[in-house]
């Protein structure tokens, strides 16, 4: 039974003519408000996850659900679907089970709040803010358990509840909730931002509709909507082909012993419409990697993706949903059946956008992305300081972001362009720890015409004893190059004890103790590079040398030969390039580097760690 919105005025909007000026401003006024929820969640929040690296993500929708501005696109038509309950003004929804909305936050950790916005009795549009706890109870500290069979095991679920109900706040409710986690605190904190953002937003929705009239801002809304459906259809027509074309990329393994997961997709054009389809996508597994991937979450992303490849000036939204169908096999990574784990699904969720670089750079390779989004490292620190005081970090690192048309990927940088590092000085400030380094990690990045971005590496010395989890990947399946780019180096995590003796840990780990003065080497992949290396400017080459992002042996992927301060020999580069290039044989689009059973194969020496076993299926369905 659908939601029942109630309305003291059921009087319908009228549609308008918007002049472009108008709806210039109120553009601009929506992606002001946007911007202004986050401001407002960073002065509000406590957790660094939120406040420091801005692990949140916010939305104004229309009066129907729709996005308007925002990041992950819009759940609110298939919540109002499933919602048996009353909304009127006054209410506040407050959620985190995935399960209860189709994915729309894809892990228990982000709790969401959705706010119905109302103006003379009739509701003009919603706003909606979610983020990432730092822990919300659960088996393990973060509630991210690598080994977790169920949903149960990954901390407090919350179905869609009224956190307030017609202006009245739900103590009760709160006070349960806050009892789960080990940081009630940071919790409670967040929360509270998460819900000053999203009144902040209504607040200028109302302003915008009283100071331009009510079908005025409403016609607006769906202009903006109608506008972007008319580019993407363009983009759409352009971009992608009636010949089927496919795509596959692995998750390295699940953090108990299994992988690689193997993610595929094949896309085509019906018409106006594209159809992306994900048969083929390994079953789910039994740790938490799954990925509860939304159909309108990945619209948005399949969106996003067009408009920064094709033409950035779009402003994204929902309008152009009916013009993409999503196919995605239930029982699969990507749609597990309740109640699979969820808590380590950022994995999956970054992979995703590597593959759609794969699948829309194939008509156009001028347009190709090479690899490198594909995950979102974690660490997790905790114990009890000197003074017997509790701790409890979570932070999110950043890998190399891939080589691109237009240029070099960026060094150690986000997935999510809104995030930002945890600076230095409020870690070293805050919990019992000392960062030894932070920096590129040279040769990380695949050589290329455009070189991919490098990874970073970051020491962590421990000042107090206690227990370090980690969460990353890109560790066994390389990123792959592409135009005859080189593949980007992978990922590896090294414990220095404090005695001298180290030893090679995996990505995905839970619970290794660790003493005072022991330190972390916690080093990412680099992102893959795009077009031939040995076009590269052999001067820009010596640069990069003195500036610690490509060593002198490294150069010589480029063809290049340079001394320690970068200075380039001309004739040895010109005679090694020659050679280069008369031994090597016709450059692969795709370079994903060795297979997966050479990987197998070499993994140990390689990597220091015991490959990945293939997983095993048991069900009917899994071996059909």
């Amino acid at each position: 039974m659908p939601a029942q919105i109630i309305q003291t005025n059921n009087t319908p909007f009228n549609k308008i003519a918007i002049d472009p000026v108008t709806l210039d401003i109120i553009e601009n006024a929506l992606r002001n408000a946007r911007i202004e929820m986050d401001a407002t969640l960073v002065r509000t929040a406590m957790s660094p996850g939120i406040r420091e690296q801005g692990d949140a993500f916010p939305l104004i929708a229309d009066h129907t659900g729709k996005m308007i501005v925002g990041q992950f696109g819009s759940f609110i038509g298939g919540f109002l679907d499933n919602f048996e309950g009353t909304l009127e003004d006054g209410d506040m929804i407050f959620l985190s089970d995935p399960y209860s909305c189709a994915g729309a936050v894809s892990h228990s950790n982000d709790w969401l709040v959705l706010l119905p916005v109302f103006k003379d009795g009739r509701l003009i549009a919603f706003t909606s803010m979610f983020g990432h706890q730092s822990d919300i109870g659960g088996k393990v500290v973060g509630s991210m358990p690598i080994n977790a069979r169920s949903i149960f095991e990954e901390g407090v679920r919350i179905p869609p509840v009224k956190i307030w109900k017609k202006g009245e706040y739900n103590d009760d409710l709160m006070k349960l909730v806050m009892h789960q986690t080990r940081k009630p605190d940071w919790c409670q904190a967040d929360l509270n931002a998460l819900i000053a953002s999203c009144r902040v937003a209504a607040r200028r929705v109302i302003e915008m509709a009283a100071r331009f009239g009510d079908d005025v801002y409403i016609s607006a809304t769906q202009e903006l909507l109608a506008r972007n459906h008319r580019a993407m259809k363009s983009l759409i027509a352009m971009a992608i082909g009636e010949e089927p074309v496919s795509f596959e990329d692995y998750i390295c393994d699940d953090g108990m012993g299994a992988g690689p997961y193997k993610i595929k997709c094949t896309m085509w054009r019906e018409g106006e419409k594209v159809v992306l389809d994900f048969a083929g996508t390994d079953p789910q597994s039994q740790a938490s990697i799954n990925f509860l991937l939304n159909e309108n979450m990945f619209k948005m992303f399949f969106g996003i993706y067009m408009i920064m490849v094709f033409d950035p000036q779009i402003l994204f939204n929902d309008g152009f949903y009916d013009l993409i169908d999503v196919r995605i096999p239930d029982g699969s990574l990507l749609k597990p059946k309740f109640p699979a784990a969820l808590s380590g699904r950022t994995h999956a969720l970054g992979r995703i956008f590597d593959i759609l670089g794969g699948l829309l750079g194939q008509k156009t390779p001028e347009f190709l992305n090479a690899a490198g989004f594909s995950s979102s490292p974690h660490v997790f620190y905790s114990g009890n300081d000197k003074k017997g005081d509790w701790f409890q970090l979570f932070q999110i690192g950043f890998g190399g972001i891939p080589g691109r048309p237009m240029g070099d990927g960026p060094d150690g940088h986000s997935l999510w362009p809104g995030f930002t590092n945890v600076p230095n000085e409020f870690l070293e400030r805050y919990f019992p720890l000392l960062i030894e380094r932070y920096e590129t990690e040279p040769d990380s990045g695949g050589a290329g015409l455009h070189r991919g971005g490098n990874g970073i590496h970051m020491t962590y010395r421990f000042l107090a004893a206690g227990t370090i989890s980690i969460h990353d990947d890109r560790w066994f399946v390389p990123p792959w190059g592409v135009n005859g780019g080189e593949p980007g180096k992978r990922a590896r995590k090294i414990l220095e004890k404090a005695d001298g003796t180290s030893q090679i840990i995996g990505n995905k780990v839970e619970d290794v103790h660790v003493e005072e003065g022991d330190q972390l080497h916690f080093i990412t992949w680099g992102g893959g590079g795009w077009g031939d290396a040995l076009d590269r400017d052999p001067d820009l080459v010596g640069k990069e040398i003195v500036q610690g992002l490509v060593t002198v042996e490294g150069a010589k992927a480029y063809g290049v030969i340079a001394n320690a301060n970068g200075d380039v020999d001309a004739d040895a580069t010109e005679a090694l390039r020659s050679r280069l290039r008369q031994e090597r044989g016709e450059l692969p689009l795709f370079n994903y580097g060795p297979g997966i059973e050479d990987l197998r194969a070499n993994c140990e020496a390689e990597t220091g760690l015991k490959a990945p076993v293939q997983p095993v299926w048991t069900t009917l369905e899994a071996a059909e």
